[in-house]
């Protein structure tokens, strides 16, 4: 007999019986996650960004440079941690992933970095409107708690910060 899910197991099949079944949720939530795999979408935006708009370059290398060194934060957090991706026969995985760590999300480690520093160059309010979606994927995608996705947000955060301003202090601007 398998235990009812409790806690965090609980949350992810109530928001999966929520969202999962809708009209392209999950092909959406599987867009998300390939776009995000090792922050490489927004490598590519921050790459376009740097040809189609020379005179703010650096702002999108700064942004894409971000990102990635979010996603290593990640990664490298992960595998001190080592806590698995959730696994209760209740939780539906529904995409594929990299490792069997989880803790915590890079997707939404990355997005989150991405989102700050790119809306630093593009002047849109992009946190609020990227990493909201990221994050709610990976708990539709049944692979990652919710503290997992928390937590990358919070450390993505951080990441663009320190990014922004060592980029600032290379310049000799304030940040």
């Amino acid at each position: 007999m398998v235990d009812e899910p409790r806690g965090e197991d609980a949350a992810l099949v109530a928001v999966q019986a929520a969202l999962a079944g809708r009209s392209g949720v999950l092909p959406g939530a599987r867009a998300l996650s390939h776009f995000g795999e090792h922050s490489a979408g927004w490598l590519a935006v921050a790459g376009a960004g740097a040809l189609l708009q020379p005179s703010r370059r650096r702002d999108w290398l700064v942004a894409g440079t971000g990102a990635f060194a979010a996603h290593a934060a990640a990664v490298l957090i992960k595998r001190v941690v080592r806590r698995e991706r959730p696994h209760h026969p209740d939780i539906a995985v529904n995409v594929g992933t990299p490792s069997r760590l989880s803790f915590p999300s890079a997707h939404a480690t990355s997005t989150t970095a991405a989102a700050v520093l790119l809306g630093r160059v593009t002047g849109l309010p992009l946190p609020a409107l990227l990493v909201p979606p990221m994050a709610l994927s990976r708990l539709v995608l049944g692979v990652h708690y919710p503290s997992d996705v928390l937590t990358g947000v919070a450390v993505g955060a951080v990441v663009a910060e320190a990014t922004a301003r060592a980029a600032h202090r290379r310049s000799g601007v304030s940040a």
